[in-house]
């Protein structure tokens, strides 16, 4: 399996909710099915059927999270000598040619994209149009409501 890219606060946030994963959720679960089955008939212990599903997703979650961990390639974009061009881990403030608006988006690995809080895909059609821009820069783009064009105002490695 090809490595996954993502930034050393996506790592750090991963490792954290498998620690608490691990070390708080795992061990309370396991106390609610063990306090449920001392309740006795367990076929119709709903405390017990829920905590049961609990685990089971608890124990997805682990599973998903180490392989997750396994397979990545942290990239710390404040150690690179980028030049000034839009690379994984940029934070980029755009101007919509459009609307005239500002937008600020930084270019993140595909778990840890969330466009609500300007975290975009490193595999998403703006992030790939980006990569490799300098400021000053037009960039056109397929977006599903059409065709957009941004321009780089600036770039920056945090």
């Amino acid at each position: 399996m090809n490595k996954v890219p993502m930034t050393v606060r996506g790592h750090q946030l991963l490792q954290e909710e498998l620690k608490q994963l691990k070390s708080v959720d795992r061990p309370t679960v396991i106390n609610a099915i063990a306090e449920a089955r001392a309740h006795g008939d367990l076929k119709e212990n709903a405390e017990y059927h829920a905590a049961k599903e609990q685990q089971g997703f608890i124990e997805g979650r682990i599973k998903d999270l180490e392989s997750k961990l396994s397979h990545l390639q942290v990239i710390d974009v404040t150690t690179i000598d980028a030049k000034g061009k839009i690379v994984f881990g940029s934070t980029v403030k755009l101007l919509d040619e459009d609307t005239g608006k500002e937008i600020v988006y930084k270019i993140v690995g595909e778990d840890e994209s969330d466009i609500k809080t300007g975290m975009i895909s490193c595999n998403s059609p703006i992030a790939r149009a980006l990569i490799g821009k300098n400021e000053g820069d037009i960039v056109t783009f397929l977006a599903p409501g059409g065709e957009k064009q941004y321009e780089v105002i600036e770039v920056r490695y945090i």
